[in-house]
């Protein structure tokens, strides 16, 4: 592997695991599934990373064509990505709630009533929300078409999933070790991470459309 491969792989690692939140969907999936039995958390959990990961492996592999329908253009969706995960990156620094990794009151309360929670809101938008969806386009435009880069992108996607499913299987125990001091902690450390790739994705796209040529670019 070179050194471009596994930088490339790192910072899809970091960006997933900062704007999916393996640790938040865990403790969101034990409190939604309290009364459930294990056999039954565990298929709503594989369920959930398997509905979530179809959808970010769609907007992986087509969601830069999909936008240039509408006539969107990398720049544009880098400085406007850029933008979303800087206030997600903020709200990690601060331990506030994630509009675009989260879910409302109201939502919850659908969720408890609902008998397959594995599609709302686990599969979305608690893991496939709009900062990861966000983040894969940005990232699957980054590789610019090379496979090997691609590969790597896709690959720190799958690595988040597992162990966002593997977090969920053992959700009550991670809550109970870490605690919310511990989950935050985590989400600071992240959050700080997330936000340094935010203004990168920023630079590289006010560099790229040509408005501010003296921008940093990778």
């Amino acid at each position: 592997m070179t050194d471009a491969m596994l930088e490339t792989a790192l910072v899809a690692f970091a960006t997933f695991f900062a704007t999916i939140g393996p640790l938040d969907v865990a403790i969101v999936f034990a409190t939604l599934t309290a009364g459930d039995r294990g056999r039954a958390r565990r298929t709503l959990a594989l369920r959930a990373v398997l509905i979530a990961g179809a959808i970010l492996l769609s907007f992986a592999l087509f969601g830069e064509a999909a936008l240039g329908l509408f006539g969107v253009t990398m720049p544009a969706l880098r400085i406007a990505g850029g933008v979303l995960l800087m206030l997600i990156a903020i709200d990690l620094v601060f331990a506030r709630p994630s509009g675009a990794a989260s879910t409302t009151a109201e939502e919850n309360a659908e969720a408890a009533t609902r008998a397959d929670i594995s599609v709302f809101p686990l599969a979305t938008p608690l893991i496939a929300g709009p900062g990861a969806i966000g983040a894969v386009v940005l990232l699957m435009g980054d590789a610019g078409g090379d496979p090997a880069a691609s590969a790597m992108v896709i690959a720190a996607l799958g690595a988040i999933l597992a162990l966002t499913f593997a977090l969920m299987l053992i959700a009550g125990g991670v809550q109970r070790v870490l605690g919310r001091t511990g989950v935050h902690v985590v989400a600071r450390v992240f959050g700080v991470i997330l936000a340094a790739l935010a203004v990168q994705f920023v630079l590289d796209g006010l560099a790229q459309s040509g408005l501010f040529p003296g921008a940093a670019a990778r």
